[in-house]
């Protein structure tokens, strides 16, 4: 028996998905944030010769900015053979101009420059001061303000190398924190011990506690405690506290947080006023060592909006913000001047479709933005009118099946992106909220119905908080928002807010 074995032709038809490039790119931009769309830009403009370095001049955001999708669109889309920019207010004649004074005679600039002597210092008075921006200081972190007292500290090597070791497993809060957490290779490593510590640095072993308590009295005092107890006590001794104090920070803080006052008076055998004047001082201690420290300065960040909401009468405009963005276009002249040369020509075709398609996909990312934002706007015209409690519910399907694209489109759309309002700076993806039912009336927004619940709760006599169920009831009565009391509990706990019990005030 025999198996013959041979080769042959096969056409078969079979249908997939190809990603171009082009694609690639335009998916990848319109997901980036507008800072990291700058850096993209900058990027490009560094490594393409034939993109010109212009800055767009700051323009106030208003409906005189409007600008129409299909001008824009004409002028890149419907002409890139022309190498047209994106400027609709700009003519033929005066790029050209604009082209003839970007091109510089580089040699003789450089020799000018070089036999240029430095002018000597005539400023006086106010002039002589350095800018602004120099006298500017971040917030130091906390741990910049340890390692200062660390180098002021007269601890030797070993000491010093276990002290690093310590205020580098800080968490957030301040508290020492020696739990191994999960690995690269997704395995839970062994918790730490401070010994475990000590045998890195060298340091002995009996020491370790000795010193950990040294670098618990730095400032703020109670830093590098392992837990709330330790954090109070070390507070507690360094302020002098009295030993009745101390032992309900030791045996009865679950009772304070509690506010059972009566359990602490009965172990302790002491009448219930001690107990208060305790727990006030108790009280005035800090339980985040890590509070008036931060990583990143809050003061210091600042947003820039994508797009701008602009009410003009009865209507609302949506325009994008161009300010501090390049104007990408293409140096015509140069490219003119370059493809003569044939070792150059590969090179500048390359860079001039690369030019090409990021200018397309900016534009397609800019055009997709304001799209998305006009559904939104149109959707959210209460909210717009009338602030947060107007809030409707909306999902992605909705914008999705409205502008005709997919909701993976539209989540990388409002990713990141930020809109400018009549009621303030929000995130696009602010926006889309589930649904909460009313008795008798259309849905609401459940930001709406969070927004709600902190005006309950701020509004609420601090010496008898309202408790989760009764939130519940006057939400019914007052807003005919029906609702379970375990979704106000999710609720408070989103917001921030802790229970009836933790808010009730005593004194």
């Amino acid at each position: 028996m025999s198996i013959g074995m041979g080769m042959k032709l096969q056409v078969k038809m079979t249908q997939q998905l190809v990603m171009t490039p082009q694609l690639v790119q335009a998916i990848r931009l319109l997901q980036l944030s507008r800072l990291e769309l700058v850096d993209e830009v900058r990027k490009e403009l560094d490594a393409n010769p034939l993109l010109p370095d212009d800055t767009i001049e700051p323009k106030e955001p208003g409906p005189k900015r409007e600008r129409s999708a299909e001008a824009t669109e004409g002028t890149v889309l419907e002409q890139p053979e022309k190498l047209k920019t994106l400027s609709d207010t700009e003519g033929e004649p005066l790029r050209q101009e604009r082209d003839q004074n970007q091109e510089i005679d580089w040699a003789s600039y450089l020799e000018n420059q070089q036999l240029r002597q430095p002018l000597g210092s005539t400023r006086s008075g106010f002039d002589e001061l350095p800018p602004i921006e120099q006298n500017l200081t971040k917030q130091s972190s906390l741990k910049d303000h340890l390692l200062w007292q660390l180098q002021m500290s007269d601890f030797v090597d070993t000491e010093r190398h276990f002290a690093l070791l310590v205020i580098g497993n800080l968490d957030e809060k301040g508290f020492l924190d020696l739990s191994g957490g999960v690995g690269p290779d997704e395995l839970t490593l062994s918790d730490l011990t401070l010994d475990d510590l000590a045998r890195e640095a060298g340091l002995e072993l009996e020491d370790a506690e000795e010193l950990l308590a040294m670098i618990q009295r730095f400032d703020p005092v109670g830093v590098a405690a392992r837990s709330l107890k330790e954090c109070l006590l070390v507070q507690a001794e360094v302020l002098g506290y009295d030993e009745t104090e101390k032992r309900i920070i030791r045996e009865h803080l679950h009772d304070v947080e509690r506010r059972n006052l009566n359990a602490i008076a009965k172990a302790l055998a002491i009448p219930m006023e001690e107990v208060i004047d305790a727990v006030q001082e108790i009280q005035k201690l800090e339980g985040v060592p890590a509070r008036n420290f931060t990583e990143v300065d809050d003061r210091s960040i600042a947003i820039t909006p994508d797009v701008f909401v602009v009410k003009d009468a009865d209507r609302f405009i949506v325009t994008d913000n161009d300010r501090g963005m390049q104007r990408l276009y293409v140096n015509e002249s140069l490219v003119k001047r370059m493809l003569k040369d044939p070792k150059a020509k590969d090179f500048i075709s390359e860079k001039l479709r690369s030019a090409q398609w990021l200018i397309r996909a900016i534009e397609q990312r800019r055009r997709t933005i304001i799209k998305v934002t006009e559904c939104i706007v149109e959707k959210q015209r209460e909210f717009l009118d009338k602030g947060v409690a107007y809030l409707k519910p909306m999902i992605l399907r909705d914008v999705a099946e409205s502008v005709g694209m997919h909701e993976s489109t539209i989540s990388r759309v409002t990713s990141n992106k930020y809109v400018h309002t009549p009621q303030g700076l929000f995130e696009l993806k602010y926006f889309f909220n589930s649904s909460i039912s009313r008795v008798g009336d259309e849905d609401i927004a459940s930001e709406s119905v969070k927004q709600a619940i902190r005006q309950l709760i701020g509004e609420e006599d601090k010496g008898h908080p309202l408790s989760d169920q009764a939130i519940v009831k006057m939400l019914k009565n007052q807003s005919h928002i029906r609702i379970a009391r375990r979704t106000v509990a999710k609720y408070r706990e989103m917001l921030g807010i802790l229970s009836s019990a933790k808010r009730k005030k005593l004194f």
